[in-house]
């Protein structure tokens, strides 16, 4: 229960929330006050007081405001038996505070289950991410596009062993342009299956945490679910089936359209990549960047894109994402490519 005193705009207000018997002060405060160390942080402004079971908040009247929504936020996660992580309250805060005209539910983010596997189940973590997995819901072609970490494949694999689960299709594809980052495949050792394994291994990967790995290979020798370099979509029509095209950004314009129209009926394509990290030769363009110009709009497609704010590994990459944009802002890059050397002035034809 949460009451709040109302003051004038310009003096301090103060509310107090009431966490109810049944749900412990560790629940909500975290292991040592991790929680609340975590929430004071956010809000150095506020005054945050814990007496036996009830909290209260004194400072600026929008920020006592978001603290409130918060521990609301929080109680509601906690009353659907999940509990609370630093990880989860600090997206929390942030919902909270980029909170548009579309009105932030952190709770409802949180809690939304995508998938169980072993004890362990998927999750949206953040808002765009709930409108990412949502879209993919409600059209039969996204393009997730975003920087690295932000959950795109991830998520849209999960999407796709629900709709397999729950017999929404009969079999999954996933693909991959097999381009190499540096290396040629020609130099690299083994048959050609062997070459292009390493580009389609985090595919796998996914998938074992979603499946029983047991299972895998029975789904795979069945067709049920298959992986495959994006040159072995060409020529097919593929109906009743959840496709999924990884590393968009290095399909050249005519491999995004032959992919795009392979779709048949009753089936669904998602479309990930990050148009910042593009390992095509130079000069050739990016299917990915292009077909943004060529199909928004479009009915029945949609473009959900992820920022820096999306990614869900370690802090530090969406430092770095950020870094690196603020670096092809400066520099006029578009991939934290180096900008061109001044050559400086040239005296008696020597630099």
């Amino acid at each position: 229960m949460t009451q709040t005193t109302t003051t004038h705009q310009s003096e301090p207000a103060t509310a107090r929330f009431s966490v109810p018997p049944k749900h412990p002060m560790v629940t909500v405060l975290g292991s040592g006050d991790s929680l609340l160390r975590v929430i004071e942080e956010a809000f150095p402004r506020t005054d945050i007081h814990v007496r036996g079971n009830e909290i209260t908040a004194t400072g600026e009247p929008a920020e006592v405001a978001l603290v409130q929504r918060l521990f609301d936020e929080m109680m509601l996660v906690l009353r659907t038996g999940q509990p609370m992580t630093e990880d989860a309250v600090e997206r929390s805060i942030a919902m909270l505070r980029n909170d548009g005209e579309d009105g932030a539910n952190p709770a409802e983010v949180l809690t939304q289950n995508i998938l169980s596997n072993r004890g362990r189940t998927i999750r949206p973590k953040t808002l765009n991410q709930k409108r990412y997995v949502d879209a993919i819901d409600k059209h039969t072609v996204v393009f997730g596009i975003g920087p690295a970490g932000t959950g795109k494949t991830y998520l849209a694999m999960a999407k796709a062993v629900q709709a397999l689960q729950s017999k929404q299709v009969t079999r999954i594809l996933l693909t991959r342009p097999a381009v190499e980052a540096g290396e040629r495949l020609g130099f690299l050792p083994g048959t050609l299956y062997e070459k292009i394994d390493p580009y389609l291994r985090p595919l796998y990967d996914a998938l074992h945490d979603m499946l029983d790995p047991d299972s895998i290979p029975r789904l795979m020798a069945a067709g049920t679910i298959e992986v495959a370099p994006l040159a072995y979509m060409r020529g097919r029509t593929l109906n009743d089936a959840f496709i999924i095209l990884d590393e968009a950004q290095n399909t050249n314009p005519e491999q995004m359209k032959m992919f795009l129209t392979r779709l048949g009926f009753d089936s669904k394509i998602v479309v990930t990549g990050d148009v910042t990290q593009v390992d095509l030769p130079g000069g050739t363009k990016s299917g990915l960047r292009q077909v943004q110009s060529i199909l928004e709009g479009v009915e029945d497609v949609h473009f959900s894109r992820l920022t820096s704010t999306d990614v869900v590994r370690h802090k530090l990459v969406g430092r770095i994402v950020d870094a690196y944009e603020k670096y092809d802002h400066r520099n006029g890059t578009t991939d934290g490519t180096a900008p061109p050397e001044n050559p400086g002035p040239q005296r008696n034809g020597k630099r």
